[in-house]
């Protein structure tokens, strides 16, 4: 954890004795002349240079202006006291040094303080959840404060709005790609039937790995989707094909072994690809980890059961069908 600095800057203040400007008869505006050219300096005059202006500015010298002593020993003109009289500094303010703002940050017109941390052994969705309820539970905000959570957890909320839209119009589409491409609905739910057998892997390969479930991950289960698609959308076309002249238990067999090893290339291709992104250590590991992982373990998973369960639950709608 680590909250903003904002403190921690000497502050030197000058406070007017107001009984001793009215004894002497000295107006708080000469006073306040007199520090201002002293510390922040004062233009009197300008310097050219050809067509350049440099502003010549008089101030006390740099290790005499934080000198308190020094500063006390400035002649401040007295009108009283006739021509060449003045009255010490310190006798007309009191120097006081307290510690103040080393900056102020403003956002939207509002003041800002930040605390930050990073996050390690989890996902940002939960420990911020937790550190909500711890927050609210233990500490009462005044009036006039409140509390922001950003960062990468905004990001991350923003990244799962966009999810929400896009993973049931992705599926849809596929869906809808699907019936277009076998004309039957039957056909249609059982080539997507491979979806949920390829999220069951991605699923358990990233808790193997120990891996929280995250945007990246989310991506990663939609390219696996196509990926299951395509597996199940080439074996069942086989087995269609030969069903056309062939008894069913026979096409199903034919088109198995036809379609195994295109079906087995692909997934080998998509998982020994990623396999590289998924022992990543560098920069931009934990975005790639989470994804490589999706979809080697999803793709696994789709091969096999696809080989063996998408000829089960054909011959099995079959005899239903009939």
């Amino acid at each position: 954890m680590k909250v903003e600095q904002v403190k921690g800057l000497p502050l030197l203040s000058v406070l007017p004795d107001h009984q001793a400007l009215a004894r002497h008869g000295i107006e708080l505006h000469v006073v306040q002349q007199v520090v201002r050219t002293a510390i922040g300096g004062t233009r009197a005059a300008e310097f050219m240079e050809g067509d350049k202006r440099f502003p010549i500015v008089v101030r006390l010298a740099d290790d005499l202006r934080g000198d308190l002593d020094e500063l006390a020993r400035l002649p401040v003109p007295d009108p009283h006291g006739g021509e060449g009289a003045f009255v010490p500094l310190g006798d007309l303010v009191r120097f006081q040094v307290a510690e103040g703002a080393a900056q102020i940050s403003r956002e939207e017109g509002k003041r800002r303080i930040v605390v930050t941390a990073n996050v390690r052994g989890a996902d940002i969705g939960t420990f911020v959840a937790q550190a909500q309820g711890a927050v609210k539970s233990a500490i009462r905000v005044p009036a006039g404060y409140w509390l922001e959570w950003g960062g990468t957890f905004e990001n991350l909320q923003s990244a799962s709005r966009r999810l929400q839209i896009v993973v049931p119009l992705a599926l849809l589409i596929v869906l809808g790609l699907l019936y277009m491409a076998m004309g039957s609905l039957r056909d249609t739910a059982l080539v997507f039937t491979g979806i949920p057998l390829a999220l069951t892997g991605g699923v358990a390969s990233l808790w193997l790995r120990g891996i929280p479930l995250s945007i990246s991950a989310g991506v990663g289960f939609i390219a696996l989707s196509g990926i299951a698609v395509l597996n199940g959308l080439v074996l069942l076309g086989s087995i269609r094909e030969h069903a056309r002249h062939q008894p069913l238990e026979q096409a199903i067999r034919t088109g198995a072994r036809e379609r195994l090893r295109p079906v087995l290339m692909t997934g080998l291709v998509a998982s020994l690809g990623f396999v590289p992104m998924a022992l990543a250590t560098g920069a931009g590991a934990e975005v790639q980890k989470p994804l490589a992982t999706v979809v080697i373990g999803g793709v696994m998973s789709s091969t096999l059961l696809t080989l063996l369960v998408l000829p089960a639950l054909t011959r099995i709608t079959a005899r239903w069908r009939a």
